[in-house]
């Protein structure tokens, strides 16, 4: 495949919108569409629609057939993630109609599936490669009505009636006009606010969302209003139920910009002559035109293929590179979120699959396991703290990463996102079938309610929304030593008793002699010892709590403590909170955390050793600081919290770095 051949095109799902794209290759100049996959081959029409292609049935086989160079996909919203990442791990470039994917969690994983196949893909908004956006792109970094203050932008069709089972209403199929239309004025918006600021595009620093919702639960009309950083503040609004103007409005300090219909070049798919209004305060009135010109479709088909015989994995502004695709999806997130709408496709009893269609599989080994201490069942080298997902869709994709790399260990806490992180992993679980392989920690008993009755009815609401009847690891959150240690130590022993702690308990940043106080407590009243704590441990050591009542245990004292009780850790804050990355340097004092907890000559001394080993490795200085967590003469878990399936593959390349004895005492200085 080289510049001088057509780029071979595949379609997966034969609908309206694979229509319009094969009449877009038709007219393009570096395409040509040789098959169309299919779930029903006998549909009477498909060959009559597309005479050129070969029909394939399924679309597993249209992306193993080897004649196929780049696939278009047309299925409904809910597979466009789904079948994107299939395309990567086959080895095919994707042009994905719009919207990429449900969330911006699920366009970030068929990025990071692109990312490592080494293939293209791209969000296919048609409107971004036609002439008439470079042009009204042109007109505005020129100041031809001054400087940009507001925007307005819709898109609304009249759809006559409601149709439950139909893609613009039904809940299982994404419905609504936020997902169908509402990503074009919000793309056009943050197209427009960046190219005042001579940037490709820019995202809004705050989302005020609103729907009008129908018995789906999908939105029928909606509207939002988004904040830019340069001050320009947008108006978007969408309708499957409404006849909107579909006029796009920029406001200047001299003028305004009016682009009718502007989504079809002011014609239709088979294209426009474009025709940009510009209304001066001083009254002079001016068209620009920028002629009749290919199929709308052929644009985006013909950038494509250019970005893919250049070796590019992504296409070129203004079309939608990765970085504009995930801003314009966080703010449908947000818009969906203050609607009240999610899609029943993305809740635990639909999502039983992983987001690339198949069951979740168990025996990786990316990340290993090992016996701990007081534990039944193998842990797993790390533990995945996740309380920044706020939907079971976003959260799942990362779960389930974990697990199939061989993690089984999950950081919980009562006081995590409201209650919300132990309702998810207790979603995630019942929907995966992997509670028996798995090690939950709990904590509860957070400051201020850290008194010994708190953690019985703590528990009680962290195993229904764990929806189980046990955790194996339990730590109080904090520790209260106006209490005597005692009446912890049977609380949790009686917890124990009862079943509802089938591993070890100990303590979240508690103090050596606390906890030194709490084991004779144990051995004396003849009740189960705590066994485990969860303080602060890393490279760094940590010169001032980050949060109130926390306790690190890098210190020499604390550290020699943890060996000579052979004691499990389980480590937060492992890597330091980013002082290990570019984000910390001796002359860089802007992030006050930083500064306050990380900051003194020790510390950045250590920094030194970890940034000139990992340059002999090859590695990064993050990479260093989580084997030195690792490589503990006493068993030590470091906690971790990725967000994205890219972070999480950083994170497991400390495993590669073998760090020896001798290492580790280097590092420490």
């Amino acid at each position: 495949m080289t510049a001088t051949t057509k780029l071979r095109w595949g379609i997966l799902g034969p609908g309206a919108i694979a229509r319009d794209f094969r009449r877009g290759l038709l007219e393009s100049e570096t395409g040509t569409l040789v098959a169309i996959g299919t779930r029903n081959p006998q549909k009477p029409g498909l060959a009559e629609q597309f005479p050129e292609a070969r029909i394939i049935d399924g679309y597993a086989a249209l992306l193993a057939d080897k004649d196929v160079d780049a696939v278009y996909i047309a299925t409904p919203h809910p597979g466009h993630a789904e079948w994107a990442i299939k395309a990567a791990e086959a080895g095919k470039h994707v042009l994905v109609e719009k919207p990429f994917g449900l969330t911006a969690f699920e366009a970030d994983a068929v990025f990071h599936a692109a990312r490592k196949a080494g293939t293209f893909a791209a969000e296919a908004f048609m409107y971004r490669l036609h002439p008439q956006t470079e042009k009204l792109i042109d007109l505005v970094k020129a100041g031809r009505i001054g400087d940009v203050r507001h925007i307005q932008s819709s898109f609304g069709f009249q759809m006559g009636k409601f149709q439950p089972e139909h893609r613009l209403f039904a809940s299982a199929l994404a419905g609504g006009g936020i997902m169908d239309v509402g990503c074009y004025p919000v793309s056009m918006v943050r197209l427009i606010a960046g190219a005042a600021s001579g940037q490709p595009f820019l995202d809004p620093v705050k989302v005020a969302g609103t729907a009008k919702l129908n018995a789906e639960g999908t939105d029928d009309w909606a509207a939002a209003v988004l904040t830019f950083p340069n001050g320009i503040v947008a108006e978007v609004s969408c309708a499957i139920f409404v006849n909107l103007e579909n006029v796009l409005r920029i406001h200047g300090t001299l003028g305004r910009i009016e682009v009718p219909n502007f989504w079809f070049a002011n014609g239709d798919r088979t294209g426009g002559e474009g025709k940009i209004d510009i209304i001066l305060n001083d009254g002079m009135r001016e068209t620009v035109s920028v002629g009749k010109h290919l199929h709308l479709y052929s644009f985006e088909a013909d950038a494509a293929a250019r970005a893919i015989w250049a070796g590019q994995q992504q296409i070129a502004a203004p079309g939608m590179t990765w970085a504009d695709t995930l801003g314009n999806l966080r703010v449908l997130d947000k818009w969906r979120a203050d609607s009240g709408i999610e899609f029943s496709i993305e809740k635990s009893a639909s999502r039983v699959n992983t987001l690339s269609g198949g069951p979740l599989k168990s025996g990786g080994t990316a990340i290993p396991r090992r016996s701990l201490p007081g534990l039944a069942k193998p842990a797993s080298a790390v533990a995945l703290g996740f309380e920044d997902f706020r939907t079971f869709s976003s959260g799942s994709i990362l779960l389930d990463a974990f697990y199939e790399k061989g993690g089984n260990v999950f950081d919980t806490g009562f006081i995590y996102s409201g209650g919300y992180t132990e309702k998810l992993l207790g979603e995630w679980h019942q929907s995966r079938g992997v509670r028996e392989d798995m090690v939950i920690i709990g904590k509860g008993a957070h400051s201020p309610l850290c008194y010994p009755d708190v953690i019985s009815k703590q528990l009680d609401q962290t195993l229904n929304r764990l929806q189980t009847d046990y955790v194996d690891v339990y730590f109080m959150h904090r520790d209260n030593p106006s209490i005597p240690v005692g009446e912890f130590v049977d609380a949790m022993d009686a917890e124990v008793k009862r079943g509802r702690i089938r591993g070890i308990f100990g303590g979240s940043n508690w103090s050596q002699e606390r906890m030194d106080e709490a084991i004779a407590y144990a051995d004396k009243a003849g009740k189960q010892r705590p066994g485990a704590l969860s303080n602060n441990f890393a490279l760094a050591e940590m010169l001032d709590p980050i949060w109130a009542g926390c306790v690190t245990s890098s210190t020499p004292k604390f550290k020699q403590w943890l060996i000579d009780r052979q004691f499990p850790n389980f480590s937060w804050s492992s890597q330091a909170r980013g002082f290990f990355t570019d984000r910390a340097g001796r002359d860089k004092r802007d992030n006050e955390e930083l500064v306050r907890c990380w900051y003194n000559d020790q510390n950045f001394g250590r920094r030194d050793r970890a940034v000139e080993l990992a340059q002999k490795l090859g590695a990064n200085p993050i990479h260093v600081a989580l084997a030195y967590v690792l490589t503990q003469p006493f068993p030590s878990v470091p906690l971790i919290g990725p967000r994205t399936l890219g972070e999480l593959d950083d994170s497991c390349l400390a495993f590669e770095i073998k760090l020896t004895p001798e290492q580790v005492k280097w590092l420490e200085g």
